[in-house]
């Protein structure tokens, strides 16, 4: 086990190149199951969740090769298991994202429930019902073990429901590519880590339309071909370390950040204060902000809430906890999608953050706090919480001691030797 030992009171300032996107990345590498020819992938993240997909493809035939430098060599011409590894599979979120490739690849396969972050319930339905839709049997054979079978897949129209579920929405696309005839799937999904893996197959030979919208057509064809491919920027580590410059008063470019997927953070992050800019495909941001959180109209206390792209990004509300205890003013925020989210601001109480808890899914926020280091420590509850608790430690006062890091290594790639290059006074401890 590891801990971050870092010293707060020291402004970022310098240049880092963004990483790839985990989401992306967590679904391109199963869709390469989809062909048996050989596929290349560039800027994949070197981190646990992604190193721990590639366990799972190794473990069902592929042969994954690391040609350094974040590119990878898939090659899964040789795949006959049709059983997911329960303990491997228990270890990320996205392993039941291979269910869509495995079903259009050999027509059954057999995993458990996903493992994952704990911020709430994260119900599989979405997923089940839009491979149902392409003639998915589905039967629990003991509880948490799937068995999906469908000899022949067939295209059909799907309504994602109750949500636009981004895996929901992978997934049955996956399925979709090799299905027979016509899929049309209704309130899709539109993240960039969606429209990157449609890209993406389409660069195999699939025939999707509506990429960047909520209706996507899909003309099923007989076989995929081997490709080669770039992943986009992680908007979520953009975000991250945006909120870090901001909240030390640092000046900081992020260099390949794909700034035109920023609007709504950038809408939401100015209500708090925070500024930042584009440059090319670089984002720049600005030393000394003011940090002053806006009402909202007629002076009413500001409320920030999550919402499917292109609205603003669950995964940077835990960040977004820590920016408004920066910034003079209240904000209410409430993610009414995950009802573990803000479980971790005891912790950041502890500090010395002014925050009420309201219930499961709403925050109040009253700022500017003084922060002040946790010497005796704080876990790491979850990737994002933990990237918040970094935040928290890198702008309090002291030094900090935060256990549990294996989570944020789960999302966050080489985040110390990052922090080390803007300056920052982080060491990683080995316990």
């Amino acid at each position: 086990m590891s801990k971050f030992i870092i010293e707060g009171g020291h402004p970022l300032n310098g240049t880092i190149t963004a990483s790839g996107n985990k989401n992306a990345a967590l679904k391109l590498l199963p869709a390469c199951l989809l062909t048996d020819e050989p596929i290349t992938l560039h800027n994949i993240p070197n981190i646990r969740d992604v190193r721990n997909t590639r366990l799972i493809l190794q473990d069902l035939g592929a042969e994954v090769s690391d040609l350094g430098g974040g590119s990878w060599r898939i090659h899964a011409h040789n795949v006959r298991k049709t059983e997911l590894d329960a303990e491997l599979a228990a270890r990320i979120r996205a392993s039941f994202v291979f269910s869509g490739p495995m079903l259009a690849r050999l027509g059954e396969i057999t995993l458990p429930l996903p493992g994952g972050d704990v911020i709430g319930g994260r119900p599989l339905d979405t997923h089940i019902r839009g491979l149902e839709a392409l003639g998915t049997a589905v039967s629990m054979t003991q509880r948490g073990i799937f068995r999906m079978t469908a000899p022949t897949l067939r295209g059909a129209g799907y309504l994602l429901q109750p949500e636009a579920s981004v895996t929901a929405t992978e997934n049955t696309i996956m399925a979709a590519v090799l299905a027979k005839g016509e899929t049309v799937l209704d309130n899709a999904a539109c993240e960039p880590h969606v429209r990157d893996l449609c890209h993406f197959l389409n660069q195999m030979g699939a025939q999707i339309e509506g990429i960047g919208s909520n209706r996507l057509t899909i003309q099923g064809v007989e076989r995929l071909r081997g490709t080669e491919y770039s992943i986009g920027a992680d908007f979520m580590e953009v975000g991250s370390f945006i909120g870090a410059a901001a909240i030390t008063g640092g000046a900081v470019r992020i260099k390949q950040a794909d700034p035109q997927y920023l609007g709504m953070i950038r809408l939401v992050y100015e209500k708090l204060g925070v500024r930042f800019e584009a440059d090319g495909n670089d984002v720049i941001v600005p030393a000394e902000q003011s940090l002053e959180i806006q009402p909202a109209l007629s002076g009413r206390i500001l409320e920030v809430k999550p919402m499917p792209w292109p609205g603003f990004p669950p995964d940077l509300m835990s960040i977004l906890v820590v920016i408004a205890t920066q910034g003079r003013g209240s904000v209410l925020l409430h993610d009414w999608m995950y009802e573990s989210r803000f479980f971790f601001v005891d912790n950041l109480n502890f500090m010395g953050a002014r925050t009420v808890l309201c219930d499961p899914h709403r925050l109040m926020v009253q700022g500017p706090a003084a922060l002040y280091a946790s010497p005796h420590g704080v876990p790491s509850p979850d990737i994002r919480a933990g990237m918040a608790l970094v935040l928290a430690a890198l702008a309090a006062k002291g030094t900090s001691t935060i256990h549990n890091i294996q989570q944020i290594d789960r999302g966050y790639e080489r985040i110390d030797a990052k922090l080390q290059a803007l300056g920052a006074h982080i060491e990683r401890v080995e316990d």
